[in-house]
């Protein structure tokens, strides 16, 4: 409940336990096994800084945080719960203003980002890719950049893998060795992407991180809800989602140093998603962003259940501590016990680490900074009572919180210009230059063949005209021959008869 500009957590020994509004960009963690109360604690949070005029992002990842949208209802619990923590006057049950989100667009506004906005590192992740096809990937990204290949979606990445697979040889000397097996591995990571969802995942309009920072007609902040009960199914998608998320409040929100209250304060449930089988590279990543995005008026809260789920990096810049009960039995548990009793300022009043076994549903070990940024002893904690539903939403309250939320230019998807349609364009003009060069070298071809035809019919007319020639020549010289003959007969004949005339007449 938030009270006296702080958020009244709950009750230990008769005293209030507060968390200063200044102190809440310190980032925290909710921690504690099933079952124990980490939700209602969750739920409590995000209802204060919403009445405090801080938008908050929640995960809801069984469904039940959906209730905020609904106001509580009034039963013989409630009532002692609010005489109990003495907000009689102050409490009344009332709904808060939330919008729904939903990466596979049934639940909510569909939530999209743009694939180059990923990224290769953390494509690669959600891939699992070795580190050679992460290198290849990095190349497909910086061959997008350079030529103007807009990657949008999971289909302009399949169109890039394909364009530079077919001229590969042209990338080789300025991007180095490109290898047609890793392409293909590539491309068959991607299949299981998108039957999880990446194809409605990666798209537009993309989301701008702005639209979640926001506050409704009385001032309250938006209560910003992801549907998680089908993302949690792919951990590596909801991990690299989440990540993706902060790096781009640390991009786009300015510097704000300590401000009075927090701009946006984020719960991400589930925590250990984000870091389990991250490389070393990752975890470095999230632990800077965790480091430095305080000063853009951040808050974090990691929802896990024990802290050994935090690398030591993350959980050391992680001020407030609501620690619900932990079960221990076995000895890694018991660690964990120990592990978690270690991370909270002790009490002199009582061993941290045997009363966190001990706790109750709706009790925790909550420590947290005082306003002069003190973290203050470990104090064993009721925690109060939400004020919206403690339950799941029914269809008609989410339908109505939909309606009233204003943000319905994400409910239809937009196919714009990418790298799908340029490498079409290219291919169906490298198709139509192929079918120009095909069809003029027919025409050289047929041009060859009728010219050597036509050189054969002169051939053969030539040889035709000399064989008649020929014919013409041979038949002159046989009338010749002919008329020689008879020439001579003749001339002997005359002879003949000249001598014959000759003799008589002597």
């Amino acid at each position: 409940m938030y009270l006296n500009n702080s958020i009244y957590l709950g009750l230990a020994d008769g005293e209030r336990i507060m968390l200063d509004l200044s102190m809440c960009n310190r980032h925290g963690l909710i921690a504690g096994a099933s079952g124990t109360g980490k939700t209602i604690t969750m739920k409590v949070m995000a209802e204060s800084f919403s009445d405090a005029g801080v938008p908050v992002f929640l995960c809801d990842i069984k469904g039940d945080v959906s209730g905020l949208c609904m106001p509580g209802v009034q039963s013989d619990g409630m009532e002692k719960r609010i005489d109990k923590f003495g907000i009689r006057e102050s409490f009344s049950y009332k709904k808060y203003p939330v919008c729904f989100w939903d990466v596979y667009q049934q639940a909510g506004h569909p939530v999209r980002i743009r694939l180059s906005d990923m990224g290769p590192d953390l494509l690669s992740r959600v891939l699992e890719l070795t580190p050679a096809q992460e290198g290849v990937l990095n190349i497909l990204f910086k061959i997008a950049d350079d030529h103007g290949l807009y990657l949008i979606d999971l289909k302009d990445l399949r169109a890039l893998i394909g364009f530079v697979g077919e001229h590969r040889e042209e990338y080789v000397t300025a991007y180095g060795n490109i290898a047609p097996q890793t392409l293909s591995a590539v491309l068959r990571a991607i299949l299981p992407l998108e039957s999880q969802g990446g194809d409605l995942f990666f798209g537009e309009p993309a989301l701008d991180i702005h639209d979640w920072i926001r506050l409704d007609d009385q001032d309250k902040g938006i209560i910003n809800i992801l549907d998680c009960v089908q993302l949690v199914c792919n951990p590596k998608l909801y991990a690299s989602f989440l990540l993706w998320m902060m790096s781009e409040l640390f991009e786009q929100l300015p510097e704000v140093g300590d401000a009075e209250k927090p701009k946006i304060a984020f719960f991400f449930d589930e925590a250990h998603m984000l870091f389990t089988d991250a490389p070393k590279v990752l975890l470095q990543k999230i632990e800077q962003l965790v480091k430095l995005i305080r000063s853009k008026g951040v808050g974090i809260y990691f929802v896990t259940q024990s802290p050994s789920d935090i690398p030591d990096g993350v959980l050391a810049q992680l001020s407030g501590r609501v620690q619900h009960a932990l079960r221990a039995y076995t000895p890694a548990e018991q660690k964990a016990v120990r592990t978690a009793a270690q991370t909270m300022r002790a009490n002199p009043a009582f061993k941290t680490e045997d009363v966190i076994m001990e706790l109750g549903v709706g009790e925790a070990l909550v420590s947290f900074l005082d306003a002069n940024g003190v973290p203050s002893v470990v104090q064993r904690t009721s925690v109060i009572c939400p004020q919206s539903l403690m339950a799941m939403a029914d269809s008609s309250a989410r339908q109505a919180a939909q309606a009233e939320s204003r943000m319905e230019k994400y409910d239809e998807s937009v196919d714009n210009i990418s790298a799908y349609e340029l490498i079409s364009e290219q291919k169906e003009k490298d198709a139509e230059r192929a079918q120009l060069e095909a069809e003029r070298a027919q025409l050289e071809k047929e041009k060859a063949e009728f010219e050597k035809q036509k050189q054969k019919e002169a051939a053969v007319a030539e040889k035709k005209k000399e064989q008649e020639q020929a014919k013409k020549d041979k038949a002159a010289q046989q009338r010749k021959a002919r008329i020689e003959r008879q020439l001579i007969s003749t001339g002997g004949q005359i002879l003949k008869r000249g001598l014959m005339n000759t003799l008589f007449k002597k």
